[in-house]
């Protein structure tokens, strides 16, 4: 049996859509996700008698999936079954993001629980290989993903973000805890003529069962408003919400969306 831990954003919507039979939907207050029927909401402080009510339930898989932040742990909601966990949960929220992901799925799969990662559920949601757009991008374009590619390994020795905004060979803008739309949207009124892409890839040492990196029709919207020419992902490491929607999205507004090989 599998569970879905959702957060929020389209991503648990997508894999419940993709799944012949739905899953038993758990969530963690206050990340509710935006339309799905929670079974299980949670708070992080009760996090072991969840753990061992989906044992019980006969539940040997999660997915992971959606936007979350960090609760604080509040000490008088801490219950029996999630004492011994405390120590691990508290140097998680103290850590990045990668450590706090790590720290939860160790766990899990202690309790011997098998994490699932989204594309393993639903993997339509990686693209092909190519430019899906009728745009193209130019050889600059190209250039400035292979730069973004170089910026992004170099913020995931910091464990910082999955993205950034590339032009002419300039960082525009990086990614960070606020996410890829606050990035973009701290463009909007930038002071030169407009151009450059927006590329996305997972950290090169991130464990891909968790915060695999998405784009959706809204970071297309968002791209438009940032003045950008297109959006550069990398192949198998970037799912693309409703992929039919985001390529005619970017088709209608004049961008190119284009997948590269997962950088060396």
């Amino acid at each position: 049996m599998l569970a879905l831990i959702a957060g929020t954003g389209a991503l648990p919507d997508e894999i419940v859509a993709s799944l012949p039979e739905r899953p038993y939907i758990c969530a963690m207050e206050p990340f509710l996700p935006d339309h799905l029927n929670v079974d299980r909401p949670f708070v992080i402080e009760q996090l072991g008698t969840l753990i061992a009510e989906l044992k019980a339930k006969g539940v040997t898989g999660i997915c992971m999936a959606g936007a979350v932040g960090r609760p604080p742990i509040d000490p008088s909601r801490i219950d029996a079954a999630t004492m011994p966990l405390v120590p691990i949960l508290q140097k998680a929220i103290l850590s990045g993001d990668d450590s706090a992901l790590r720290a939860v799925i160790s766990i899990l799969e202690e309790a011997g629980i098998t994490v699932h990662a989204a594309d393993e559920i639903a993997p339509d949601l990686l693209p092909p290989l190519g430019t899906l757009t009728e745009v193209q991008p130019s050889e600059a374009d190209l250039r400035d993903a292979d730069r973004g590619a170089g910026i992004v390994r170099a913020m995931s020795a910091a464990d910082v973000g999955q993205a950034c905004v590339v032009a002419k060979g300039q960082a525009l803008a990086i990614e960070g805890i606020y996410g890829t739309a606050w990035m973009l949207q701290s463009l909007t009124q930038r002071p030169d003529a407009g151009g450059g892409i927006l590329f996305k890839a997972p950290k090169p040492d991130q464990d891909r069962r968790v915060d695999l990196p998405a784009i959706g029709p809204d970071t297309v919207t968002s791209a438009v408003a940032a003045g950008l020419s297109g959006i550069v992902i990398e192949k198998g490491g970037v799912m693309v919400l409703d992929r039919v929607r985001v390529v005619a999205e970017c088709n209608r507004l004049g961008l190119f969306l284009t997948v590269r090989e997962r950088a060396a």
